[in-house]
């Protein structure tokens, strides 16, 4: 059973191999992170941990019982109970309901670690995958995202009020 744990030091193997695995398949629906984020892959992880120690945002990976990473599940911008949410699954269990257990479960980690009463996400037009599970996890359209806000496309940011 696949198990929702917070970033730590020690996945960044798993995390880099989970990256490069899926790089393509993310590209077709995501901007594409670029070479830079592979050649700089430990200072940014280790940046992002910083990050984390700091309070400012919360990561998460949805690891299966081999110790593979199935899932990135992301909480940034950790501000007066507001947190946005950013997520990406393995294409090997894509479409399986896993992005939307994982987002229903970071919801309810969300308030009872985190203190957040409000998620928001931004998902591109054209990716419908997950457009569906914001829908199914309880979230509502709230509005236009930009390019700026999506990498180059444009699309509809989505909120959660969260449950205490």
């Amino acid at each position: 059973m696949p198990e929702l744990k917070r970033l730590h030091v020690g996945h960044a193997p798993a995390v880099l191999a989970f990256e490069l695995a899926n790089r393509a398949y993310f590209a077709a629906s995501i901007s594409d992170r670029g070479d830079d984020f592979f050649d700089q892959f430990t200072d940014r992880y280790n940046a992002s941990l910083a990050e984390q120690e700091a309070g400012i945002c919360a990561f998460y990976v949805l690891v299966a019982e081999d110790g593979s990473v199935l899932g990135r599940f992301n909480l940034y911008d950790l501000e007066d109970g507001t947190a946005r949410l950013g997520y990406r699954v393995a294409e090997r269990v894509a479409g399986r309901g896993v992005a939307t257990a994982t987002v229903r479960e970071l919801c309810r980690v969300a308030t009872a670690t985190h203190g957040l009463r409000t998620l928001r996400a931004a998902t591109s037009h054209d990716n419908a995958a997950s457009q569906k599970v914001l829908a199914k996890a309880g979230f509502v359209p709230d509005g236009p995202a930009t390019p700026a806000d999506l990498g180059g496309k444009s699309g509809t940011w989505y909120q959660r009020d969260l449950q205490p």
